[in-house]
C-alpha cells in the first residue's frame, strides 16, 4: 500500500507538509512521517512509490545510529506504539510503524550543508563555466565524476519557496557567523568521510550529500534526514566511470522517463507508468539492502 499522507491518521496539528515528509506538533516534540510521495522538477508525481518512505526512514535511522557516536541528532524514539493517543487506530499504526521519527524541537539553521567528494552534477556544471564550485577554485583539467583530492564544503542558503541558493563560505559567514560556519563545515566533512568509508566497504560510492543542522538546548545537532537517496548521490562501484552520466541509486528511472516523455516541466505531469514506479521502488530497496542488510 502506498502512503501518500498521514493527515487522516494523526490527532495532532500538521505544521509542515514537504514534498515527502510531514511534520506534526506533539507539544514538546515533533512527529515526522515519511510518505511514499516522490517529486521531480518541483512537482509531486503520481502515483507514489511503494516502500519509498519506509526505505528513507530506515536509512536515516541506520545512519543516525552510526553517527550518534560522533554527533548527536534529533531522534527521541521511533516506536509508533508509544503514540496510541496520537494515532489511535491499530491499523494506522501498523501502516506507519517504520515511517516515523519522534524528534526534538530543534531550532533549524537555514543552511543546507553540502559536501562533495566527486565533481559531478551541479558542481561539474559550475566548474565547467568558472573553474570553481561555490567560489572554491579547483585544479585545471578535472574530469566529470573525478574524485576530488579532498572533499569540499559547498553550502546553500535554504529557501522555503523555490530552490536553495548556492553560496560561498564568505557569504555563509555573513549569514550565520564565522564560528558556526567553521563548525558546520568541519562536522559536515567529518560525517561525509565516515559514511564514504562505510559505503566503500559495500561496493558503493557516496559521491555527495547534504545535511541539515539545528540547535537543541544549546547543542549543535543533526536534524531532518541523513544519507538517504533523496539527500545523497549514491553510485554503484561497478557503474563508476569518468565523463559519463552515472546511473545513480535513487529516482533516476523517474528522471529518465520524464526527460524522454515530452513533458514541458511547466504543467502537471501525467501519471508515471507502473514499470517506472516498480523500477524506482526496487532502486530504493536495493540501496537499503546493500547498505543495511549486507554484511
Amino acid at each position: 500500500m502506498i502512503v501518500d499522507t498521514a493527515e487522516e491518521m494523526i490527532n495532532a496539528p500538521l505544521v509542515h507538509k514537504g514534498k515527502v515528509r510531514e511534520l506534526y506538533d506533539l507539544g514538546d516534540s515533533f512527529l515526522i512521517v515519511v510518505t511514499d510521495r516522490i517529486s521531480a522538477f518541483d512537482y509531486i508525481l503520481k502515483p507514489g512509490v511503494p516502500d519509498k518512505g519506509y526505505v528513507l526512514n530506515a536509512l536515516s535511522k541506520y545512519w543516525f545510529g552510526i553517527t550518534s557516536g560522533y554527533m548527536n541528532n534529533h531522534i527521541i524514539h521511533t516506536d509508533v506504539e508509544k503514540l496510541q493517543a496520537i494515532i489511535p487506530s491499530a491499523e494506522d499504526r501498523e501502516l506507519l510503524k517504520e515511517r516515523i521519527i519522534v524528534a526534538k524541537k530543534a531550532e533549524r539553521i537555514s543552511i543546507e550543508c553540502v559536501v562533495r567528494g566527486y565533481i559531478t552534477g551541479n558542481g561539474w556544471r559550475q566548474y565547467e563555466k568558472t573553474g570553481e564550485i561555490n567560489g572554491i577554485p579547483l585544479p585545471e583539467g578535472l574530469r566529470k565524476n573525478q574524485r576530488l583530492a579532498e572533499p569540499i564544503f559547498t553550502p546553500a542558503a535554504k529557501n522555503d519557496v523555490g530552490h536553495d541558493e548556492d553560496i560561498s563560505l564568505a557569504q555563509m559567514k555573513e549569514l550565520v557567523g564565522e564560528e558556526l560556519t567553521y563548525a558546520l563545515q568541519e562536522r559536515s566533512i567529518m560525517l561525509y568521510v565516515l559514511a564514504h568509508s562505510i559505503c566503500e566497504q559495500k561496493g558503493i560510492i557516496l559521491a555527495d550529500t547534504k545535511f541539515e543542522f539545528g540547535f537543541y538546548a544549546g547543542e549543535l545537532i543533526i536534524i531532518d534526514e541523513i544519507f538517504t537517496p533523496d539527500s545523497s548521490r549514491y553510485w554503484s562501484e561497478d557503474k563508476y566511470a569518468l565523463d559519463i552520466e552515472i546511473d545513480s541509486m535513487d529516482k533516476e528511472p523517474v528522471r529518465t522517463y520524464l526527460a524522454g516523455s515530452g513533458w514541458d516541466k511547466n504543467s502537471e505531469p501525467d501519471e508515471l507508468p507502473a514499470s517506472v514506479v516498480e523500477e524506482t521502488s526496487n532502486r530504493y530497496k536495493g540501496i537499503l539492502h546493500r547498505l543495511v542488510d549486507s554484511k
